[in-house]
């Protein structure tokens, strides 16, 4: 059984009637007083696919008393049925119009007999009917004690529209007096269809938990139109990025997407705070994701992202996203203006049966379609194109899926296994990404440049999947943390203008259990790690060539599987170090230490600040924790740090520093 639905039978018997409906293709009802036992009593055939869905109206009431109860079910066969269930009393004044009924099954209950009719048969919709629902209904008094519920019947279909039917006025016919949908081949078709309490917005979800609302806006008439929702990954987020301004967030996920949320500035918000949107999805990718990294330095905004396959691959944000950037909050691109008229992408397509997404030109050819040709005729290859537009307002689902997304510039091949971390310096100038491994061969780790995207190093130090890494701020040393419980720390440097000089200064054991994190101090050389032994330590490069052990923090209540270091106070070397873990908290220390006069640090202080509250931390493993800026600048007192976690959720905190 999948359906269900519950109702009082007409009159005074107190009699409950239960539907239920399954694979069987009949809706089998039952009998039952409010306690005790429910019995069968009969069955209704007619559907010949398994039943979907099942809801019953309010009694309907004829000369002060009810009369009957009426029973709608849709069904994989596309058929919508309404079935009247009457008291054999009520029989008796029936006519005998178009409306008039097949008769079938009776049963007793209690001390009334019912009849049971096909009131009417609905077909319109052209894939599986998931979800049928009346109206909710309305308060007809001032007092709210009587209530009225309209004649009117939502579906949701995978035909990926959703329907309103209501009987027509002078035959009682039931016809489709609304139909809504969508257009995106990527939808998939609804799951589920929802009134609002009111009845004049509708609510469907598809597949991924899309939201797909709709309002009628129209005063004399019905003039139904699509509403901005909230919208979020599906799947464990596995990774996030700030934009090197702190313009937007990019996640990427499970879900094998890749996300672009921002705050909106036209886009009135319910609280005091600022209302953000998914504004973009430029990658929509046929293997999971699992990490990502913004291309920091000037230029055009890029990503490189590493999904379960072999091949890193590298994004361009096109003309219609960083004209759409200047719609959000207050967020004006002097450095992105500057090459604007150069830019000749306006944005991308998905092809059908590929996973790379190709450019669209601002100057594109149309394209002369032979129509006596049946060449791609019923091929995947007939996909409809995107059409990527500036966006003034936050985008609905149906632009994110398709009309977001952003050209693929380059692959980066080179690694046996699939894609695990990757990470970018702070010039823009390299990026380093490693892949699962089980031998130090497979683990190692790849340095591109930005740019050419040629491999300029392959650095050898784990024999286990390199978890995270971090280049320091200065861009000297690139951390690296690896499930053989080790951290390497590795020297870069730029040699000539396409070589880059690469040393391992140290590779050390470090904890007992996987290494998951890794943090640099942007004012210096001082590192944190964190383990699933529940522990974090934090480092010290020493000279160049050595590391010390500062402090180990006290053993945290779970696993630490994100670590995120602020810079606060350069004089006094002060900063906040956010620790994410495997049970969704976040907690946030104070360290601080001052370099003594001969350059030995002293005894490194570490401070407890705060345990955010478990009501707006994640319930499940923290993935990831990014501070939008690494120091905190001297006019702001606050910061955001984001985290994102295998709950699925992207979060976003306000921390103010005093």
């Amino acid at each position: 059984m999948v359906a269900l639905s519950l109702a009082q039978l007409p009159g005074n018997s107190g009699q409950l009637v239960l539907a239920t409906g399954g694979l069987d293709n009949k809706i089998h009802i039952y009998c039952g007083e409010r306690t005790g036992k429910f019995v069968h009593a009969c069955e209704l055939k007619g559907h010949t696919d398994w039943i979907r869905s099942l809801d019953f109206s309010l009694p309907i009431y004829t000369n002060g008393e009810t009369s009957s109860v009426l029973l709608v079910s849709s069904s994989q066969d596309k058929g919508i049925r309404i079935w009247k269930m009457a008291l054999c009393d009520s029989l008796s004044n029936k006519g005998t119009s178009l409306a008039s009924y097949i008769k079938g099954p009776a049963f007793v209950a209690g001390s009334s007999s019912y009849q049971i009719s096909l009131e009417s048969l609905l077909i319109g919709h052209e894939d599986w009917v998931y979800s049928v629902q009346w109206q909710p209904p309305q308060s007809s008094s001032t007092e709210g004690t009587e209530c009225n519920q309209p004649q009117s019947i939502l579906s949701a279909s995978m035909d990926k529209t959703m329907m309103i039917w209501q009987p027509e006025k002078t035959t009682g016919i039931w016809i489709n007096v609304v139909t809504v949908g969508e257009l995106s081949h990527s939808a998939l078709g609804f799951y589920g269809g929802h009134w609002s309490p009111s009845g004049d917005s509708t609510l469907a979800h598809g597949y991924g938990g899309s939201f797909h609302l709709w309002k009628n806006v129209g005063i004399d008439f019905d003039d139904w139109k699509p509403q901005k929702v909230p919208s979020g990954h599906f799947a464990p987020v596995s990774d996030i990025s700030w934009a090197r301004c702190g313009e937007y967030l990019l996640s990427v996920s499970h879900d094998q997407t890749t996300r672009v949320f921002a705050p909106w500035c036209n886009v009135s918000s319910s609280d005091d705070g600022e209302a953000w949107h998914e504004i973009a999805r430029p990658q929509v990718h046929g293997h999971d994701i699992n990490c990502v990294t913004i291309i920091k330095g000037k230029g055009n905004h890029r990503f490189v992202s590493g999904a379960d396959e072999k091949v890193g691959r590298v994004f361009e944000a096109p003309l219609s996203f960083l004209k759409s950037l200047n719609h959000t909050n207050s967020w004006k691109f002097n450095s992105s203006n500057d090459h604007l008229a150069d830019m000749q992408i306006l944005g991308a397509n998905m092809s059908a049966l590929g996973l790379s997404q190709k450019p669209i030109y601002v100057q594109a050819p149309s394209a002369s379609v032979d129509k006596n040709s049946n060449e791609g005729i019923d091929t995947l290859e007939t996909i409809p194109a995107a059409v990527p537009v500036v966006l003034t307002e936050p985008p609905i689902e149906e632009q994110l899926a398709w009309h977001t997304l952003w050209p693929e510039s380059h692959k980066l091949y080179g690694h046996g296994n699939e894609l695990f971390s990757v990470c970018c310096d702070h010039e823009g100038k390299l990026v380093a990404s490693s892949c699962k491994a089980q031998s130090a061969s497979v683990a190692e780790i790849w340095l591109w440049q930005v740019g050419s995207w040629k491999s300029v190093g392959r650095l050898h130090s784990h024999t286990l999947t390199v978890t995270q890494m971090e280049f320091s701020y200065d861009n000297n040393f690139l951390l690296t943390v690896s499930r053989d419980r080790h951290f390497s720390i590795f020297e870069i440097k730029q040699t000539g203008l396409d070589e880059i000089s690469h040393r391992l200064v140290i590779r050390q054991e470090a904890h007992k259990r996987i290494i998951w994190a890794c943090s640099w101090n942007p004012f210096g050389h001082e590192f944190a790690t964190g383990s699933r032994d529940k522990t974090v330590k934090i480092w010290a490069v020493e000279n160049g060539s050595s590391v010390k052990l500062l402090t180990t923090l006290p053993t945290f209540r779970s696993s630490v599987t994100a670590l995120s270091w602020l810079g606060i106070d350069r004089q006094r070397n002060r900063g906040l170090l956010a620790v994410g873990m495997e049970n969704g908290l976040i907690e946030m220390l104070s360290l601080s230490n001052a370099k003594a006069e001969d350059g030995s640090f002293p005894v490194l202080n570490a401070t407890l600040v705060v345990q955010f509250d478990p009501l707006i931390c994640h319930v499940s493993t923290v993935n990831r924790l990014r501070w939008k800026n690494s120091d905190k600048s001297e006019d702001s007192s606050a910061v955001q740090l984001a985290s994102c976690g295998a709950d699925h959720c992207v979060r976003v905190f306000e921390v103010k520093c005093s």
